[in-house]
């Protein structure tokens, strides 16, 4: 659904109006179609002369970004990073201020801002601890603070695991993760760093996938060149057949609810070896106040949103249908975290893939990884039918001043997914702009 005030604050006549009154304007984001996949150069690159990072940095350079070390006089720069592990007291903390107070004034508009940091239950004492965590609430106060469609984030990188940032440390500046913004990723070491990120030639399942957020993430592991298996049911089926025809994608009639879904799937994944990657995205809505709700109501989402996806995720497991190094992401919901009037059930429901996810991350083997996503105001039909009033103030009411489409999210998930982002695990990326809620 096209967003009619951000087009109206971006015109001549709408820019001036909003500005005469004090509206925000919000800036168009781009995204990989318009402005590339890569990281957006220059960079300005701070920290300690020692930096762990120094090699990660290297190899931005080497891939034909332009890396400054110093600020160069009238020059304006894509991104900044800065390697905050040495901010452990409060003088140390004093390089942190130095360098954005003027820094953050060159960044162009879109531009990307990262601050890398220790995991805090690593530090040396509880200054150092203070400090680190500390670095949360700096990132999400500039993060509200930079506008222009600037976002903000914060990686912590357990100490060795240096190259196993480097994903997502490309990730979060380039355009891919425009929507993303304020969000704190934890990187540990991997079992295998690889050098290529790419999808050609891997097998991805895509639950929910014959249309909105569901049918942009097959969309986009298709154009990676995976081999894509998009399942829905048969409420979907000639969706689903035509985007898969349009995709080269495998189609999959199945209800993940089904009694005999685990048997199905575990059929069609062992004809194929197995997957790749597992996306669970598919999901439903009931809404109504709790003390509304009907007992069916309750219950279907339950199934489809978390107890059939979780089973099927521990059977895949269990049967060794994930192959080694596979990548299992769960689309779980900023009401999750935040909650939300009348979604009771849906909330339980997301919330629980959280708690899931931070779980399984623990136990799983074979240098296999689970993640989620957790998207907040995305353009979708869904999202088209909620109310003016409300629709408007799901699109205001974060940072970006603006809603997400499907494709941030199947871009968070792409790059959660990649080879070499074995390193992230057990987290939770929200994809909603920074959103008001739950911040």
């Amino acid at each position: 659904m096209t967003d009619g005030y951000l087009s109206f604050a971006n015109s001549s006549v709408g820019g001036w109006l909003a500005g005469a009154l004090g509206l925000p304007r919000p800036v168009p984001l781009s995204r990989r179609r318009s402005a590339g996949a890569g990281v957006r150069g220059p960079l300005l690159f701070g920290g300690t002369e020692t930096s762990r990072f120094v090699g990660v940095i290297d190899r931005l350079g080497a891939a034909g970004i332009a890396i400054h070390r110093e600020p160069v006089e009238g020059q304006r720069y894509g991104g900044l990073v800065f390697d905050a592990t040495a901010c452990i007291d409060g003088e140390a903390c004093r390089a942190l201020f130095a360098f954005f107070h003027d820094a953050v004034r060159r960044v162009e508009s879109q531009g990307r801002i990262v601050v890398l940091a220790q995991l805090v239950d690593t530090t040396p004492d509880v200054t150092a601890a203070a400090f680190q965590r500390g670095l949360e609430g700096f990132v999400r106060s500039l993060a509200k603070e930079v506008g222009r469609g600037v976002t903000v984030q914060l990686i912590r990188v357990a100490a060795g695991a240096e190259a196993a940032a480097e994903s997502t440390l490309a990730f979060f500046l380039s355009p891919r993760s425009a929507y993303v913004s304020g969000q704190v990723v934890e990187v540990h070491e991997a079992k295998a760093v690889h050098a290529s990120d790419g999808h050609a030639g891997r097998t991805v399942l895509v639950t929910g996938a014959a249309r909105g957020i569901g049918e942009a993430i097959a969309r986009l592991f298709a154009a990676e060149g995976a081999h894509v298996v998009a399942l829905d049911t048969a409420h979907g089926e000639d969706a689903l057949k035509r985007l898969s025809v349009e995709i080269g994608a495998d189609p999959l009639v199945l209800d993940i609810t089904a009694p005999d879904a685990a048997e199905i799937l575990t059929s069609h994944a062992r004809a194929r070896g197995g997957y790749d990657v597992v996306v669970h995205n598919a999901g439903i809505t009931r809404d109504k106040t709790l003390a509304r709700m009907q007992p069916d109501g309750w219950d279907a989402v339950m199934a489809v949103n978390l107890t059939a996806p979780l089973a099927l995720t521990r059977t895949l497991l269990d049967r060794k249908l994930v192959r080694p190094e596979g990548r299992i992401v769960a689309v779980s919901s900023l009401s999750g975290i935040a909650g939300n009037r009348g979604q009771s059930n849906y909330a339980l429901s997301k919330a629980c893939w959280i708690g899931a996810v931070q779980r399984l991350a623990c136990e799983l083997s074979d240098g296999i990884t689970i993640n989620a996503v957790a998207p907040g105001f995305i353009e979708t039909e869904m999202t088209a039918a909620v109310p003016f009033a409300i629709r408007e103030a799901g699109r205001r009411m974060n940072s970006l001043g603006q809603g997400g489409l499907p494709v941030d999210v199947a871009e968070t998930i792409a790059w959660l997914a990649e080879p070499s982002s074995g390193g992230v695990n057990g987290q939770v990326i929200r994809v909603c702009g920074q959103s008001l809620l739950g911040a």
